[in-house]
């Protein structure tokens, strides 16, 4: 079923739908008409068990005078003694009484009806009505029939109708079916075809959207919208390969490089040690983007893991501060810890020394005198803050900051590649935080985590 095209498959479904419903309409018809109809032929017997019953009590005949009330060949009457015996009836039925005794019993309580399959003289189904009348001080039974032939040829009718036209009607309403079907899928079948002309080389093309204010507008929007994100996602991508192969470049050259002058141009040994010095040092860069890198492109997926537990403000910033603590001191320039003890919270303690240490080797690189490690309860979260002196950041390089591979104007010749703030954000956003910059007022930079406690 699943080959088939989905035009014949909604014109198949509406056909059976088609077709249940008109069956049990027409069974429904049937069943009405023909209870109308047997409704009206008992209601016919009462009027006429009316008329002839005050015929039979003035002592008329049957045979001789009820003829304006019975039509020949369709309704008769017959009266019946106690006993059963024929003391009058139209003609034609001849002497042989229309009901049982037990039937006559029954009718000589209250009126009753029954139906026969046929009677005498008449080959045809028949409905009896039986009443008791008075005549002469005596109880009698008055027997009223009529054929049922009126009604089985109008239900004969009724069915011949059905049989016709609900086969017409059914193809009918197939045929509209699977025209509206190929008119309400012409707009799929137009975004299917602008789908397989759409390619990664063609930037910016779009699905047709019909204006139809239905579930086809919505999807076609939805689709667009998703090929946006498709397009925003690739271009990242695209971005994010350039910029790790240019920046693997210049490593990759500096130790290529070297290791050909320790191979072809080192005559002393101390040549050698320091061209391998060297190398190694463009090693170490390698395999720290490399890190770098693959950390981002986790974070990217979701799948950067996290060791969560119970960190204290003070005492992560402690950690941060011992690992820097050489380099602040030759630098000349103080490392200062500033923690209340409410300042805790849960995280993956080594990923956030991860990112304080990046933002505390930026102060070290870019800013100037002290610099200071806080960490700060503000609206039920905590803040872990850097800060330090000197120019800050420009105006222009502010916004973004923390996209991959930024590097501000005076901080390009220093050889990083700018993937610090993009790798603090990254592990910000795994903690289901954030990260925000800004510069002081009285100079240097302020870079923060928000993380919930």
């Amino acid at each position: 079923m699943r080959r088939v095209p989905i035009r014949i498959r909604l014109a198949a479904a509406f056909a059976v739908a088609m077709a249940i419903v008109l069956a049990a309409t027409g069974v429904f018809l049937y069943a009405r008409l023909g209870s109308d109809l047997a409704g009206a032929l008992d209601q016919d017997l009462r009027l006429r068990a009316q008329d002839l019953s005050a015929l039979v009590r003035d002592r008329g005949s049957l045979a001789a005078d009820a003829g304006r009330v019975v039509e020949p060949g369709e309704s008769f009457a017959q009266l019946l003694g106690p006993e059963g015996t024929v003391v009058d009836a139209t003609p034609a039925l001849g002497t042989s009484p229309l009901l049982t005794a037990s039937e006559i019993r029954a009718a000589l309580r209250r009126p009753a009806f029954f139906d026969r399959p046929s009677v005498p003289g008449l080959d045809e189904s028949a409905r009896l009505l039986a009443m008791p009348v008075e005549r002469g001080g005596g109880r009698f039974l008055l027997v009223v029939g009529a054929t049922r032939e009126n009604r089985a040829e109008a239900l004969r009718s009724l069915r011949r109708d059905l049989l016709i036209a609900g086969p017409i009607a059914l193809l009918l309403a197939t045929g509209l079916g699977y025209v509206l079907a190929g008119l309400g899928l012409r707009a799929v079948e137009a975004m299917r075809r602008r789908a397989a002309e759409i390619s990664a080389d063609r930037p910016g093309e779009r699905l047709p959207v019909p204006p139809t204010g239905d579930e086809l507008e919505r999807l076609g929007g939805t689709l667009n919208e998703m090929l946006a994100r498709l397009e925003s996602a690739l271009e990242r991508e695209r971005g994010f390969v350039a910029e790790a192969g240019h920046e693997l470049r210049t490593p990759l050259a500096l130790l290529r490089a070297e290791l050909d002058f320790a191979l072809r141009h080192a005559e002393t040994e101390a040549e050698l040690r320091a061209a391998l010095r060297e190398a190694s040092v463009e090693t170490d860069r390698l395999v720290q983007l490399a890190a770098d890198l693959l950390l981002i492109a986790g974070a990217d997926q979701g799948e950067l893991p996290l060791r969560r537990e119970h960190v204290a403000g003070r005492d992560l910033l402690e950690s941060v501060r011992n690992r820097f603590i050489w380099r602040a001191d030759e630098a000349g320039r103080p490392l200062e810890v500033e923690a209340p003890g409410q300042s805790a919270f849960t995280g993956d303690r080594l990923r956030l020394e991860q990112a304080l240490g990046n933002l505390v080797e930026n102060a070290l690189r870019y800013g100037e005198g002290p610099v200071r490690l806080e960490a700060r309860p503000v609206d039920g979260h905590v803040e872990l803050h850097v800060l330090d002196q000197g120019p800050g950041f420009s105006e222009g390089f502010l916004p973004h900051a923390f996209d991959r591979f930024s590097r501000a104007e005076d901080s390009r010749s220093s050889g990083g590649a700018g993937l610090g703030l993009a790798i603090v954000d990254a592990i910000a956003r795994a903690h289901g935080g954030s990260v925000q910059a800004a510069n002081r007022r009285q100079g240097g930079a302020d870079i923060w985590i928000t993380l919930s406690p």
